[in-house]
């Protein structure tokens, strides 16, 4: 799924505005830039494996009652933030829904371990031959 394609609904989210730090001159100490975006997962509607994988790839900004908490300040202006803080959240959302590729366990050839046993003896070989000299 591609982050053009998620869909995020109004009701599932809420913005609040907080004083932002870093580049802005008097403007950060007058105005509430950066934007706080909640959204509550249990509203979107996930299949269970990208609810699963979001679990695991939101890490703690997924809090216990389940809502996603993306906080944007990098941009001077509200509108700015608030566009990054949803661009990040259909990120996040999109990658969730990639399934990761099932892993086939697989066993070394008897090749394989008919060398690996040959280089063991040969290192083995090359240890024993260190050691005291004996003048007999």
């Amino acid at each position: 799924m591609k982050p053009d394609d998620v869909r995020l609904p109004d009701e599932a989210l809420s913005e609040t505005f907080l004083a932002s730090t870093g580049p802005g001159g008097q403007n950060v100490n007058k105005v509430a830039t950066a934007c706080q975006l909640r959204c509550n997962v249990f509203a979107l509607g996930l299949p269970l494996h990208a609810y699963e994988k979001l679990k695991l790839i939101a890490g703690s900004k997924l809090t216990q009652g389940g809502e996603l908490i993306i906080t944007a300040r990098t941009h001077r202006s509200q509108e700015a933030n608030r566009d990054e803080a949803r661009r990040r959240l259909r990120d996040l959302i999109a990658e969730a829904h990639q399934r990761d590729a099932k892993r086939r366990p697989t066993k070394p050839s008897r090749a394989a371990k008919a060398k690996r046993v040959e280089t063991k003896k040969g290192r083995g070989a090359v240890k024993a031959m260190r050691g005291r000299v004996s003048l007999e």
